[in-house]
């Protein structure tokens, strides 16, 4: 393997670790500044800390993550570790990001429904720690806005962009696999691992298609807005499954799913058109 090579994968291997460290590094700080705020004696806090148990509140967390968000966004345009480039929209690309929205509303309910299919669940740590964040007005601002643009500034703007590099252009599809399997894995529990592996691939190719991170953020945008707001109109939802949503209705339930894949499917075709592939 050539040195270059090895180079990028350390690169890559970099990229994910810093991605992992600053948010566990900005939450720790967090805790310890609220605990220290809320008058908790230095010997519990450092307890705390050994056990893990942070016991961080909704602010708190959406505060750690969009200070994570903030601080990764930064180094990684900083170092020149994710480019940041107009030339895609330049292009004035404005039918394709319609097609990426409407790409990402029709994926949202045939993934939750596989997911189910599969019999996984969430964590009950990790449910917990989404309904705090979710909770809170602001939590928006982290989720719905900061999370998808870091993440795909890092996945694909970084990761994806290094491993393009590594393989020859008609081996593409390899790149987008793996960098989708590191998208997935940092989710860290199975039911985002499959969700975020099969995102992963879509949003992958479309940054080899366009070289830009701007479809994949328009994507995540919709997907974790839907997220958001599906948990403030319907809660029936947060600890349910998808039948619920129809309210056991499962003649309604395969015919929205049907409905979803005629949206997903022409937006599909429509974007392999008119996202030209990248030079």
């Amino acid at each position: 393997m050539k040195r270059s090579s090895l180079h990028d994968i350390a690169n890559i291997v970099l990229y994910v670790i810093l991605f992992l460290l600053i948010q566990l590094a900005v939450t720790f700080a967090v805790a310890i500044i609220a605990m220290w705020i809320g008058g908790t004696p230095w010997p519990a806090i450092s307890q705390h800390l050994q056990t893990g148990s942070l016991g961080l509140n909704g602010k708190e967390l959406v505060a750690a993550t969009a200070i994570s968000s903030v601080l990764t966004f930064c180094l990684f345009v900083a170092c020149h570790w994710a480019p940041v480039k107009r030339d895609w929209l330049a292009t004035r690309p404005w039918t394709a990001l319609i097609w990426v929205v409407l790409l990402a509303l029709g994926t949202i309910l045939p993934s939750q429904w596989l997911v189910e299919r599969m019999e996984i669940t969430l964590p009950e740590s990790a449910e917990k720690l989404f309904e705090s964040i979710m909770g809170e007005p602001l939590g928006y601002v982290a989720i719905g806005i900061l999370a998808p643009l870091v993440e795909e500034l890092v996945f694909r703007g970084a990761i994806l962009r290094t491993l393009l590099k590594l393989f020859d252009r008609k081996w593409h599809w390899v790149p987008i696999v793996i960098s989708a399997l590191i998208f997935s894995a940092v989710h860290m529990n199975v039911p985002q691992f499959v969700h975020a592996a099969l995102i992963g691939l879509l949003l992958g190719w479309m940054y080899y298609r366009t070289d830009s991170i701007v479809p994949g953020v328009a994507f995540h945008w919709v997907n974790n807005t839907v997220a958001f707001v599906m948990f403030h109109m319907m809660p029936q939802m947060n600890d349910g499954k998808l039948i619920d949503l129809f309210h056991g209705n499962h003649t309604t339930m395969m015919l929205s799913l049907l409905f979803s894949l005629c949206i997903f499917l022409p937006a599909l075709f429509q974007l392999s058109i008119r996202l030209k592939r990248a030079k």
